[in-house]
């Protein structure tokens, strides 16, 4: 195996926060308003622009995002709402929140996301939303699951958590039904910890908006019932300054996601790149590959081999959502063959903005020289 020498162990991510960044907390330390305000509905009206929807609605994080969007739509006991069991498990606990029953399909073998085919197939007379999740940052596809949920009257909230302007069939994630982010460290951009709906409803908007605050719309005058899931001023200020860096750092991902491809394809390296669907932008949260069957180790053993080199990676996800134990205890035992495989193949490589040439021409000669066979190794 070749090895390039570089300065430092190689993170699977690694957030940046700059001084820009901490000016923006101290402004609003300065300003003595710490908790939601002005900073907020700021941040909420930039994000909304750059998703291309009319209304934003700024969260605690990516999880109450969900759990808000699937309340205002009015999911509750008794409704199902079809989602996928390759995500993280938050997906499918939000919809457990409301009282509702996550009905889980399988994915497709490329984008790791939901198969409509398989949504269509799904529906019962209890189904109430459709809830595809933008895995890795790449789109699912909604032109044909929009179609879908207007034929049976279905909402559809994106789980956008990892897809933040992410782009498909001309439209932005987050933009076709309601959509839901989250801002924690590792992603494409953060806020330390939050969360954002996004949504062209403006009731859609208003519930959500009442419900994070107690279900207050005036201040101890409380209409419904609520929650605090309110995001700070300070949170806020962070955000609005890593949005302004999000579609460079995005460019410079695909970059680097570019460079992997091209690398591992030359170098050949016994593993199945990402692919990038048609009509869509692929903001590669995360860059994950699959281990194919004639790779000299399996995911496991490479994960050890990488980390030895001090490179990091990471599983996403190593354990579907129905065969945890939670859901396993609620008697989930769906026959996912597509989820199931993919969870025991798949790996994350480094792909942030900070990474360097010699730390990428790194990472893919390292895979290379691990994953293929014969006496090159």
């Amino acid at each position: 195996m070749t090895v390039i020498e570089t300065k430092a162990p190689i993170p699977v991510a690694r957030p940046f926060i700059g001084q820009e960044e901490k000016e923006a907390v101290l402004r609003v330390m300065a300003s003595g308003q710490l908790a939601q305000g002005k900073e907020v509905a700021a941040f909420e009206a930039e994000f909304a622009l750059a998703c291309g929807v009319g209304y934003a609605v700024a969260v605690t994080n990516g999880t109450t995002a969900l759990h808000l969007a699937l309340l205002a739509h009015g999911i509750g006991p008794g409704d199902e709402v079809i989602t996928s069991s390759f995500s993280f498990i938050a997906t499918a606990n939000s919809i457990l929140y409301t009282g509702a029953r996550p009905v889980f399909v399988d994915i497709e073998p490329d984008s790791f996301n939901l198969d409509p085919a398989l949504v269509a197939q799904a529906i019962t007379p209890r189904t109430r939303a459709i809830m595809p999740v933008h895995l890795f940052g790449q789109p699912a596809r909604m032109g044909r699951l929009l179609e879908i949920a207007r034929q049976h009257n279905l909402a559809v909230i994106e789980d956008a958590c990892q897809a933040h302007l992410a782009e498909t069939e001309g439209k932005k994630a987050g933009s076709f039904g309601t959509g839901c982010f989250s801002f924690y460290p590792t992603k494409n951009m953060t806020s330390g910890e939050g969360g954002m709906i996004t949504t062209n409803d403006p009731a859609i908007a208003d519930k959500a908006a009442i419900m994070r605050a107690h279900g207050m719309r005036q201040r101890y005058y409380h209409e419904i019932t609520g929650y605090n899931y309110r995001m700070t001023d300070l949170h806020a200020a962070i955000g609005r300054v890593q949005l302004g860096r999000l579609p460079g750092w995005n460019v410079q991902r695909q970059a680097n996601a570019a460079y992997l491809n091209a690398r591992l394809a030359e170098l050949e390296a016994r593993v199945v790149c990402p692919v990038v669907t048609a009509n869509s932008s692929h903001v590669y949260h995360q860059y994950t590959v699959r281990i194919q069957p004639d790779s000299a180790v399996n995911r496991d053993a490479l994960r050890i081999l990488l980390d030895q080199q001090g490179i990091g990676s990471g599983v996403y996800y190593p354990v579907p959502i129905h065969r945890q134990a939670v859901y396993q205890e609620r008697g989930y035992d769906d026959y996912l063959p597509l989820t199931e495989q993919a969870a025991g193949e798949v790996l994350s490589l480094p792909v942030y903005p900070g990474l360097t040439l010699q730390e990428l021409e790194f990472i893919a000669r390292t895979v290379a020289g691990a994953t293929r066979p014969g006496p090159a190794n």
